[in-house]
Parts: structure tokens; sequence; C-alpha cells
């Protein structure tokens, strides 16, 4: 009869692993839910069950790193979109999330769950994206490797906290931990999106007035200005200049600027452009400050998020620093995280990371961890940061609509003064 290994969770919470004799896959997972166990993987396995399992001393920790990590990018962060019918969209991955550690937690073994998630499933695609993670977990393969195989759902930071949880005993719990993190993410996304929109719709319509002017309303005047003697004002010919340039060259200069645009995109995709453009970010008189503090929150969010569900610092450490989004910042961590490997404390290991953490935070996190209470801070730290950064993005937003106005007031009154100069001139003449 066949052997199959599995390991499973016990009621504490507690990962065990041992072996039993079944006649096929569905009849060992039935025989690991009678001993009262929640069963993680089941896989067949050549050789001679054992007698008995044997409970683990204490939860697995995560396994240490030995290779060479690819290094994460900003396509690794948590991605949000406004989504549509031929994609997962946040709002359904926080769902699944949030069914799967209650169901978890009820005491429903892994791929019963993964079962009605399929069946409970919003749209037709979750269904078929659910069903291929369970299917993976029947056939033997862990959850993180069943996810990591769909990384246009599950984002690496989602996979990494998973495997966190499941190496150490507490996926239900991470589970809900991620699920609560990706709505405080959603809700601070939303924030942002909502206090650009305004700007980006007066800019979108500001173009497509001057756009019209110069396309339509110019050529109307310039009927009238052939007939004058004279020459017409600079700031005239400019304007009639720039109008006969779009009529005659727009349609290329567009065609131009989309190619450039789709280099820039294919430049910023490479590993040098990405770096430059996140130090530019950086560097932004404005926006800098303000990526650095959206950076720094999501990084103490999810380090606070994995310490308060049992996950070692160091684990936690490298699951965080991928959820930075920034390269730039993700090396200045990554720096710090070597320090804490040597055994040094971690709000003095994040000195070195002035771009993220003021000298007050960094105070505030080493008082934490001297303490015990190094989790609970980082969150409380993470809404702090949000609420302010909510303040400032208001209060630039603010300032920024007034001069986004004042600029197509600008403009547009540019355009008409030229266009009337002529018939002052004209006037003068006639006099």
């Amino acid at each position: 009869m066949p052997v199959f290994a599995y390991k499973a969770l016990q009621g504490d919470g507690r990962a065990i692993e041992g072996e039993v004799e079944a006649g096929g896959r569905h009849e060992a997972l039935k025989l690991v839910e009678g001993r009262g166990l929640r069963p993680i993987r089941v896989a067949e396995r050549n050789g001679v069950a054992k007698p008995a399992s044997r409970p683990a001393a204490k939860a697995k920790e995560p396994a240490k790193d030995t290779k060479k990590e690819a290094k994460p990018t900003a396509a690794g962060a948590p991605k949000f979109s406004l989504g549509g019918p031929g994609k997962i969209t946040p709002r359904i991955l926080e769902n699944f999330t949030r069914l799967l550690a209650s169901l978890l937690s009820a005491g429903v073994p892994l791929s019963r769950a993964l079962t009605i998630m399929t069946r409970e499933a919003a749209t037709p695609l979750a269904g078929e994206k659910w069903k291929q993670v369970h299917d993976a977990v029947v056939d033997g393969l862990a959850l993180t490797d069943a996810m990591s195989r769909q990384p246009d759902v599950f984002p690496r930071v989602y996979v990494a906290m998973v495997e966190a949880g499941e190496a150490g005993g507490f996926l239900d719990v991470v589970l809900g931990q991620i699920a609560d993190f990706q709505a405080r993410e959603g809700e601070m996304k939303s924030k942002v999106i909502n206090a650009l929109l305004y700007p980006v719709i007066i800019l979108v319509l500001a173009i497509a007035v001057l756009i019209f002017l110069l396309v339509f309303f110019i050529p109307r005047f310039q009927l009238i200005f052939q007939g004058f003697g004279g020459q017409l004002p600079l700031i005239t010919r400019i304007i009639v200049g720039v109008s006969e340039f779009m009529r005659s060259y727009g349609l290329l200069g567009a065609l131009g600027i989309g190619i450039g645009l789709f280099m820039l995109r294919s430049w910023f995709s490479s590993e040098v452009g990405r770096r430059a453009w996140e130090g530019g970010m950086l560097r932004a008189p404005v926006i800098g400050p303000l990526v650095a503090q959206f950076a720094m929150s999501r990084f103490c969010r999810m380090l606070g998020t994995l310490l308060g569900a049992g996950v070692p610092l160091i684990a936690g450490l490298n699951v965080a620093r991928r959820s930075i989004g920034n390269q730039i910042l993700v090396d200045a961590v990554s720096n710090s995280i070597d320090r804490v490997k040597e055994g040094k404390q971690l709000g003095p290991s994040l000195g070195d990371c002035r771009e993220l953490f003021s000298g007050a935070t960094l105070e505030m996190i080493s008082v934490a961890e001297e303490s015990g209470r190094l989790d609970q801070e980082l969150v409380r730290i993470a809404n702090v940061t949000e609420g302010d950064l909510d303040r400032q993005l208001k209060a630039a937003v603010s300032m920024a609509e007034p001069l986004m106005l004042f600029l197509v007031a600008a403009l547009v009154g540019v355009i008409v003064i030229g266009m009337v100069l002529p018939i002052f001139s004209l006037q003068e003449q006639i006099k």
C-alpha cells in the first residue's frame, strides 16, 4: 500500500509531520483529518510507513535564505488597480484571503477550505484561479508554492507572508493579518487617487481647450490677419506658428510622443532606468518626502503585522523590505538587516536609512524593542504616519488646484491677447 508523508497542524497550532498508509491521496487526507489534524501538505512517498507521527518540538521557523535572493522591484509590491473582467482585483483577493483565514480558524482543512473558496468565487476567473491553487495543493504542493505559480494574482509580498505563516504553523493568523493589511493599503491608495483626481481632470481639460483653440479657433483669425498690411505682433506670430505646426504635423507629433513614451517606459522597466526614476522621485522637492513616508508606513505596518503574528524578526524584515517598492530604499534597509543578523538591535541598525526613518522614529523603535512592544509600536507608527501623510496630501492638492486653474487661465489669456492685439493695431492705423 502506498505511503503518504504529511504535514499538518494540531489543535494548538503546532505543526507536526508524519506518514500514513492509504490506497490513495484522498483516503490519506481523510485519515489525517480523522486524527484531528488540519493537513497542510500530503504527498506520496516511496518507502515503509513509520509507526507513528512525532509532534515537532516547536513551531518550525521559516528557513533562512541560502541563495541570493532576486532583487525585488516595484512590481513585487502589492498591486492595486481599478481591475476589470480579465483580472483579479485587489478587492477580490482581499475577500479570498479573509474568508480563507476564517475557514482555517474554524478548523476546516486547507483542501476543503480551498474547495469552498472555489465554489464561492466572486467571478468565473477567480473560481478558475482558486481551483488551480486547490489542485496544486491536493497534488502535494505547499500553499506557498501553489500561489507562487500565479504571480499575476498573488504578489511576491503576499506569497512571502503566506510562507512565513505556513512554516511557523499559524497560517490562519497570517492570512487574517494579510487581509487587514490589504484593506489598509487599499484605503491609502484610494486616498491618493482621490486627492490627485481633480488636478488631473483640470490638466486634461486644459490640454483639450488649448488644442481646440490652436487647431479650430486660431485659423478663423488668420483669415482676418491676411488682410492686414502691417506686420503682426510677435506674440501673435508665435501663436499662429504653433497653430500651423499643430495642423500640419500634429498627428506626426502625437505619434512621436507616443513612441517616446513607449521607449521611456521600456527604459524605466530596466534596472538602470528604474533606479534613475526612483532616485529622481526621492529627490523631488514635494513628492520625495511623500514617497519616503509612504514607503516607511508600508514597511512598519508590514513588519508590525508579521511580528504580531509570531514571525521571527529576521524573517519579518526580509518580507517587509519587499513591500517598500523603491529599490534604493530596499537596498538601504537590506544593509540594516545584515546588522540585525549580526546581533545588533533594530533601532540602531536602521539609523543609516535616514531617507525613511527620522531620529524620533528610530528612538521610538529602540524603546519599543527594549520593552518588548515592537510589533504594537510599529503599527502605531504606521497609523500616525498615514494620518500625517493624508494631511500633507490634502495640503498639496489644495495648493495644486489654484495653481492649475491659474495656469489654464494664463494660457488661454495669452492666446486671447495674442489674437486681439492685431485688432487694436488695425484701429490705430485707421486713426
